[in-house]
């Protein structure tokens, strides 16, 4: 679904992203783990075209993805940035509906859809008429992602989606957007800083460290043959976090 080859970003002297090869496989969940600052939501904006690639190149389906491409690719994306993104002056379906409203889509078919995805995401008819100050965060997560599946796009780029949430509302929305994931099928690629969270979802982890992957595969690979030290580093100072 993306191709990437020797994908570099720079911000003036800082190299965000460092000659990155990566392909991410159709309808499975690729997670993007690392510390803070090591690239993984600069990854996601070089896919989605919000960044072009200082050098190398970012590829969708098969079309190289760059300034002139992006917004016709864009459709075929859904994108929830950190915090949902949701605009306040718009209620919970304003939010939703907004793209295609602005696509030209008939007004009976975007309630179809909203009440299709409204069943899917488990969202109570009382939330779409309210403004996101008026409802949870876990409620504001759920209408973001149905946002992002609005068009129904080929693929999901999820940027660290629960990260601020409560642990209990959090478990709730991970178990729900693993069924999401497999009752449509999606690609998906997800951000996250959370290695029992990755090894929730992902199908892939890629582990980054400044700008680079360090190693890419299933959890139990990461975890029994890693292919650096670091890896385990990674992995073990996250578990004595958990453990304390």
């Amino acid at each position: 679904m993306f191709e990437l080859r020797q994908a570099t970003r720079s911000f003036a002297a800082t190299l965000a992203v460092d000659g990155v090869d990566l392909s991410i496989a159709p309808g499975r969940t690729t997670v993007l783990i690392g510390p803070s600052g090591c690239g993984k939501s600069t990854l996601l904006r070089l896919m989605i075209g919000l960044l072009a690639p200082t050098r190398g190149t970012v590829s969708f389906d098969g079309v190289e993805v760059n300034p002139a491409s992006a917004p016709d690719l864009r459709r075929r994306m859904g994108y929830v940035i950190q915090g949902g993104g949701l605009f306040p002056h718009l209620t919970a379906r304003e939010n939703v509906a907004l793209v295609a409203a602005h696509l030209g889509w008939e007004r009976s078919r975007i309630k179809d859809r909203v009440d299709e995805l409204s069943r899917l995401a488990r969202i109570s008819e009382d939330v779409w008429e309210r403004y996101p100050i008026q409802i949870s965060g876990g409620q504001q997560q759920r209408v973001a992602l149905l946002r992002a599946l609005m068009l129904d796009p080929n693929v999901l780029l999820l940027d660290e989606p629960l990260g601020a949430l409560d642990p209990m509302v959090r478990a709730d929305l991970q178990r729900e957007l693993k069924e999401v994931f497999v009752t449509l099928g999606k690609t998906v690629v997800m951000v996250t800083h959370d290695m029992s969270e990755a090894a929730y979802f992902g199908d892939i982890i890629v582990l980054m460290k400044e700008g680079s992957i360090v190693q890419s595969g299933t959890f139990q690979e990461l975890d029994q043959a890693p292919a650096d030290p670091f890896v385990t580093r990674f992995i073990r100072a996250q578990q004595s976090l958990t453990a304390s």
